[in-house]
């Protein structure tokens, strides 16, 4: 059904990739094997949605590859080629949701929204939040554009950049610990509370038209390896320069403090970088950004040895930039170091304010949204 502005249903896809809201008991514990069919089945509709499910692939979210995340933008960006479809909404395990919602974010070019849901608690029990998450997901995703891609929780909806899960098992499972929630979903109204702050969207990756779910071997499409190293005390290099020989095209350096680390590492990090690595230093502070104050390996050093500071991104988001960074600049084995590091600096530092998202004020309904679309 096409899109109308005289009050027609809502067209919204919804695509599904397995994770808790997914899972059915297999005898020793939970696994994602319920399709999307079964996932929506349990979820009332919201008023003038029509809804359509694509069963992408099926996994615990813990198993997320960047294949997987490349397959699922490419049916994203495919999935919107028909400008009938109004919204996407995702089912994702929560475990790597973060990740996943973030990628796409980086790559989202369309000002019709996609909304990244989930639950806390397995298919089908008795207190399971997936229905209600899922029925907030398409509320959303019918109601709102030009603010990228969303997360839609426990009534609450948060911008793809700096979300995160933050808490293992609560039903309130997602925040960004240095923002305020983007908005809110409840009682048949979506308001929104301020705008996100995104970079210049990043094309379509020349891997995302190859990459298959599930792939390895000889035949896999090669995708750049990148990996996190956390600082803790006693910390050393060992392990930066044992990803840096394995083969790492990007490091993401979990740092304490503000940024800070130990003089060794600094060292290590130089090396990396005049091999072409290239290296984002993030923290493992909950919240807060990063800033150059100390010298002795802290922050200072890390940057003059050709480090980026990743501002407010913790550590999986931070990786999620470096490697849309070389999947933009050559894939695994090319690419222009000097290139990929003003990419990643601007995907990093370069937020530019969205343009009003159909809102006056600071909030906004989806009845007002509605009436503009």
């Amino acid at each position: 059904m096409k899109r109308t502005n005289d009050g027609g249903a809502r067209r919204i896809v919804v695509i599904s990739t397995g994770g808790t809201i997914a899972s059915r008991w297999q005898g020793t514990g939970y696994a994602a094997d319920a399709s999307g069919d079964d996932v929506l089945a349990t979820a009332p509709l919201p008023e003038g949605v029509t809804v359509e499910v694509v069963d992408l692939f099926n996994v615990n979210s813990s198993r997320m590859t960047a294949a997987h995340q490349l397959a699922l933008l490419r049916t994203v960006h495919e999935t919107f080629a028909d400008p009938g479809v109004d919204g996407i909404v995702i089912t994702h395990g929560t475990d790597t949701l973060e990740e996943t919602a973030f990628f796409l974010d980086l790559h989202h070019t369309d000002n019709r929204p996609v909304v990244l849901t989930g639950a806390q608690r397995p298919f089908g029990t008795g207190d399971g939040d997936g229905p209600g998450n899922l029925y907030d997901a398409l509320q959303v995703a019918s109601s709102v554009s030009d603010l990228g891609v969303l997360v839609v929780f426990d009534g609450r909806v948060h911008a793809a950049r700096g979300t995160v899960k933050t808490q293992t098992l609560a039903a309130d499972a997602f925040s960004d610990p240095s923002a305020e929630r983007l908005g809110r979903v409840g009682f048949s109204r979506v308001d929104i509370e301020r705008q996100p702050e995104r970079p210049t969207p990043l094309p379509l990756p020349a891997a995302a038209h190859t990459a298959v779910p599930r792939a390895a071997g000889p035949d896999a499409v090669p995708l750049p390896r990148v990996d996190i190293i956390t600082h803790h005390s006693d910390g050393d290099p060992f392990l930066l320069n044992a990803a840096v020989a394995a083969g790492s095209r990007g490091i993401v350096l979990v740092a304490t403090g503000a940024g800070n680390a130990t003089p060794e590492i600094a060292a290590a990090v130089a090396d990396a970088v005049a091999q072409g690595v290239l290296v984002a230093v993030t923290t493992r502070v909950p919240a807060g950004p990063l800033a150059e104050i100390y010298t002795g390996g802290g922050a200072v050093d890390l940057v003059a040895a050709g480090a980026l500071l990743t501002g407010t991104l913790r550590a999986a988001q931070a990786r999620i930039a470096v490697l849309a960074t070389l999947l933009a600049d050559g894939g695994a084995g090319a690419g222009d170091p000097a290139r990929s590091t003003a990419l990643l600096r601007r995907l990093l530092d370069g937020p530019v304010r969205a343009e009003p998202a159909l809102a006056t004020g600071g909030s906004r309904s989806a009845s007002a949204v509605a009436a503009r679309a």
